[in-house]
């Protein structure tokens, strides 16, 4: 080895070792009497000294040519040091240098590496290689990497066993688009890259392998945003022999585990909550349960006192933003464009405040008698000095709309501490929702989810289909869907059955899914499992708004990796190769 320590490692009971130590020049400092290099490694930083009359002229000239970014050997002395740092585990030393070797000199990096830099997003991930020596982009895959480890831990202690499936797979087509993979040994066909392992660990299940896991690569060609990638990594799981409340107890665990190996946190158990609930009171099947701010429906309050917008709303909804009435109408307003946006589309914002004395005020006052507005008062349980904030308009496109005002509101108040964890199941899931633009049902989840038992003889009536609930359920935190996963089917019939509801002819099913549906005859299992997003739990458990920041090699919003230059044109002779052509449309 080039070291004898690494540079987060030595203490003041070191002092008076020889030691040599490696690593990068993080900066110099010259005092003329003496000389300071920060040398810094993985570990951490140690300071190097170099005194006036202690050491060689030469070794101080040599001392003085060094850049940023260096790659340097030194061996000296540990010391303590005259004025220690407490906010630094070696501040208490410091290396009196007797000898400093060059390994590598460097050019001055593009951007500082330093914990606050100065370069921006796009160079940063063009020279990700460098930014990934900043301490917090390293403090992230370090916590990724604990994380990793404690999974395979509690899963293994639990009896399960990680099998890597095929990363070279079929297209199908329910989900995301696909990335695919031309073949070159069978010209004119190809590969899909897997965007879960999904049929892979049902068929482990007809296995008998009963308890799999894989800590797995996926791949969905969406379009991106902070929490999403081309490629990111599940923690991928299924039970055989199992009902839905096993899969629940199981994994409800290793979220437990994770917040008290990697946090120190103690979670407790985790509520449940119904779908139908959660769209009711929140607004979304993934609520953010750091506060309350829960809807209230007011179309029996509200409704025939001659105010148009109201009588004729299929949904009037607010939220009580508790001790808010003192925003001023600027305040107010920007709340009615925030709602008013294109992607949220609500018409107006109608507001109400509870004022001194119990009285209010709102902005439809000459609908609305003192008598009327008190019923609003009472129905959001409004105390003097809250804020009323309501919402009408389609059941659907209103709900949507306040679940982002209140998740705004939040986030003004300081409701949504990062620091701050709450996280509950999401249970009972449609099991189909009908797209009237493709003229059919679509699966919630996927195909391959089983509906509730008490709720399968309703797939048997064209009525009764959209009443079927899904033997389903997500793990949400803090707002964030980080988990999710259902009950399989494992009857042939009752897969074919469902194959067909999402317009699959028999052909169409054996051809996509025949391999499955044969696997079912020879003796499936009852199974079901989950599949956690990995990337996800990591920037949550960070406290960052982006999976990227996890991520060592992530691309960037365009699905571009700029280091590599990635994805990029491929020579003519490697397409004649594939027996591909391309005709690439100018502006597509």
């Amino acid at each position: 080895m080039l070291r004898t320590h690494t540079n987060g490692e030595l203490r003041l009971e070191n002092a008076g070792q020889t030691v040599t130590l490696v690593g990068w020049v993080q900066r110099t400092r010259d005092k003329g009497g003496i000389f300071w290099i920060d040398l810094r490694d993985r570990y951490g930083i140690t300071q190097l000294a170099l005194e006036e009359g202690r050491e060689a002229e030469t070794l101080r000239e040599a001392a003085r040519e060094l850049g940023r970014e260096f790659v340097i050997q030194v061996t000296g002395k540990v010391a303590e040091r005259y004025s220690k740092n407490d906010k630094m585990p070696t501040g208490a030393i410091e290396i009196r240098v007797e000898s400093l070797e060059v390994l590598n000199p460097a050019k001055l990096p593009p951007f500082l590496i330093e914990d606050d830099t100065d370069g921006g997003d796009d160079l940063r991930m063009k020279y990700r290689y460098l930014d990934l020596r900043r301490a917090p982009v390293r403090q992230n895959l370090m916590l990724r990497h604990r994380m990793a480890q404690a999974v395979r831990r509690y899963l293994d202690a639990q009896q399960f066993i990680e099998v890597e499936t095929p990363v070279l797979i079929k297209s199908t087509p329910e989900g995301a688009r696909d990335f695919v993979v031309p073949s070159r040994m069978n010209p004119g066909e190809f590969y899909a890259l897997p965007q879960s392992p999904q049929t892979f660990k049902q068929l482990l299940m007809v296995s008998g392998f009963d308890r799999y896991f894989q800590i797995v690569k996926c791949f969905r060609d969406e379009d991106l945003r902070a929490d999403r990638q081309p490629e990111f990594t599940q923690i991928d799981c299924e039970m055989a022999f199992v009902e839905q409340e096993d899969i629940l107890n199981t994994f409800e665990g290793l979220v437990q585990y994770l917040f008290k190996e990697v946090k120190g946190l103690e979670i407790g158990k985790l509520p449940r909550m119904d779908y139908a609930d959660a769209m009711r009171y929140y607004g979304n099947d993934k609520p953010d349960t750091r506060f309350e701010m829960k809807f209230v429906e007011l179309n029996d309050i509200v409704k025939g006192q001659g105010f148009p917008v109201f009588d004729n709303a299929e949904l009037v909804v607010g939220i009580n933003a508790m001790s808010c009435a003192t925003y001023t109408r600027k305040q107010v307003d920007e709340l009615t464009e925030f709602v008013k946006r294109p992607q949220l589309g609500a018409t107006g914002l109608v507001y109400a405040r509870v004022e001194a004395g119990g009285t209010v005020k709102s902005s439809v006052d000459k609908f609305y008698s003192q008598e009327e507005l008190q019923k609003w008062k009472a129905a959001f349980n409004a105390n003097e000095g809250d804020l009323l904030l309501i919402l009408a308009g389609p059941t659907d496109k209103t709900r949507k709309a306040l679940s982002e005002l209140r998740l705004e509101m939040g986030q003004r108040l300081g409701l949504r501490d990062k620091d701050t964890f709450s996280a509950l199941w999401v249970v009972d899931f449609p099991l189909l929702e009908y797209i009237e633009e493709e003229g059919r049902y679509f699966a919630m989840h996927h195909p391959f989810t089983s509906p509730k038992p008490e709720d399968v003889a309703l797939l048997d009536n064209p009525e009764t289909i959209g009443q079927a609930r899904a033997n389903a359920y997500d793990m949400v935190i803090n707002g964030v869907e980080v988990g999710g996963g259902s009950i399989r089917i494992h009857d042939r019939a009752v897969q074919a059955q469902m194959f067909s509801l999402l317009g699959f002819s028999p052909e169409e099913a054996q051809a996509q899914f025949g391999f499955l549906l044969d696997a079912f005859e020879y003796g499936a299992p009852p199974h079901g499992g989950i599949a956690f997003g990995f990337d996800r739990l990591c920037s949550l458990f960070g406290g960052a708004d982006s999976i990227r920041d996890f991520i060592a090699f992530p691309k960037n919003n365009s699905g571009r990796d700029v280091m590599i230059d990635s994805p990029s044109e491929i020579s003519q002779a490697q397409l004649k190769e594939l027996s591909i052509k391309t005709d690439v449309v100018a502006g597509k």
